[in-house]
């Protein structure tokens, strides 16, 4: 049973993504065609007939409805109504947009060019949104929106590591970081010539970044060791394949559903809103990022709101208290491992939560006595050794009370139960006292007298 359960453990993660993109990536993007989309038709092209024959080639394929003229359907294209408006007639005109992309803009082009009667002239194309030169296939910003969704994600990842950060200075990371990335990605898609010179790319950039981030610091307490899981399922699995790679009216109608929710969709429609079409269709992808930035800062105060609830509850109760949540130790996910470390910090080592010295009672530094760091539940998390200088640190120790001793050869030990809190760095002196031969050993405590069910629980 325990080779089986750690097989599961260590095989979840990889059967879970292998899934996620055998059934999400080649269902969505193998053989794109239209789904429903919505197309308007004007002049002498009667709504039913186009339906029926638009129908016999794709069943399902379009919507189609009927506007009063060709400025009216050029209008809908515009305001992303519809994707393309159909002006019948002597003369039949088509008016589609490249920056929806160019797959949609071919099949859309090759469908309505069987409508043409024997009599007519050939289907004109016009381009009401056209792509910048470099953007041949209409899905540059895709690429640029990738760049600033999955980075969200690292970020985030990366920040659970940095346990000397509050939730508030997480955020105003998020949020910087959010913004460099914004601006550097613009100024490097605009000096390219890969994306139109428009300020306001720089607003839905940021937003991705931060709403993705953001998201991903707030859940990851409630997730633990699912966190990677969650995270990629959510913001590469399946969110790649709506992204625009291959154009929404193109996608499998599931498929439209999640692009509808998911950030970087909407990020992508938010700039080829500001970008291409004047604005349009821009309030609805704002205010779902907008929702997924709420969401993570409600779950960020969720587990502030958790963690001051547990420790009232063990307030409540004197010192008998009882640790709710042991550390999560899967290496998948970024968490911060209790490990000792030298007490003088380098660059590109973890931050220490608990630093000391220990000294004796003539208060000279203690070299090699032995310091332990144990949790609520009185389980070891890390032990090390002072220094040449009676120092010790120590890095990645989960929130909450812990328990930590100091003993040395010939020496009383000392134990102080000290509550670590979210980005505070702990600091625990000792000042360890000579054994006396004709006197026990006892272990007087400092900050604080032992938890009354101490002698229990040795």
């Amino acid at each position: 049973m325990s080779s089986a359960r750690a097989l599961a453990e260590a095989l979840w993660f990889p059967v879970t993504l292998f899934l996620g993109f055998l059934f999400c990536f080649a269902p969505a993007l193998h053989a794109p065609q239209p789904h429903h989309a919505a197309v308007v038709v004007a002049g002498r092209a009667p709504e039913a007939e186009v339906e029926a024959a638009l129908h016999r080639h794709h069943p399902g394929g379009f919507d189609v409805t009927s506007v009063a003229d060709a400025r009216a359907a050029r209008r809908a294209v515009l305001d992303r109504s519809a994707v393309a408006g159909y002006v019948g007639g002597h003369r039949p005109v088509l008016y589609v947009a490249k920056a929806n992309g160019m797959s949609l803009f071919q099949a859309l082009g090759k469908d309505f060019a069987g409508l043409t009667s024997a009599t007519s002239e050939p289907l004109t194309l016009r381009d009401v949104a056209p792509t910048t030169a470099k953007d041949l296939t209409g899905t540059t910003l895709v690429y640029f929106g990738t760049a600033w969704n999955i980075p969200g994600y690292l970020l985030a990842t990366t920040l659970l590591r940095a346990v000397t950060f509050n939730r508030r200075r997480k955020l105003m990371t998020i949020v910087g970081v959010a913004g460099v990335f914004a601006v550097v990605g613009d100024l490097v898609g605009v000096d390219l010539g890969y994306l139109p010179n428009d300020p306001a790319a720089l607003a839905m950039a940021f937003l991705l970044t931060t709403a993705v981030a953001t998201f991903c610091t707030g859940m990851a307490p409630f997730t633990k060791q699912f966190f990677p899981g969650v995270g990629m399922g959510l913001f590469i699995v399946l969110s790649t394949p709506t992204s625009g790679v291959a154009p929404v009216a193109m996608l499998p109608t599931f498929f439209q559903h999640v692009h509808a929710v998911m950030p970087l969709g909407n990020a992508v429609d938010a700039l080829r809103g500001v970008l291409y079409f004047h604005g349009a269709g821009v309030r609805r992808p704002v205010l779902v990022l907008c929702a997924w930035i709420a969401a993570g800062i409600a779950l960020m105060g969720l587990d502030a709101w958790r963690h001051r609830s547990t420790g009232a509850r063990h307030r409540g109760r004197g010192k008998q208290y009882k640790e709710a949540e042991p550390p999560v130790d899967d290496p998948s996910l970024e968490t911060p491992i209790p490990t000792a470390m030298p007490a003088h910090h380098h660059f590109g080592e973890p931050l220490p939560t608990l630093v000391g010295t220990v000294r004796d009672s003539a208060r000279q530094p203690l070299r090699h006595a032995a310091v332990t760091v144990m949790d609520g539940r009185g389980r070891q998390l890390v032990r090390t050794a002072t220094n040449a200088q009676g120092t010790y640190a120590v890095a990645g120790l989960p929130e909450g009370h812990l328990t930590i001793v100091a003993s040395s050869h010939s020496r009383k030990p000392q134990v102080q139960w000290r509550l670590l809190e979210p980005g505070a760095v702990l600091r625990a002196d000792f000042t360890l006292g000579d054994i006396t031969p004709d006197a026990p050993s006892p272990m007087p405590c400092q900050n604080g007298g032992p938890p009354r069910n101490w002698t229990a629980r040795r």
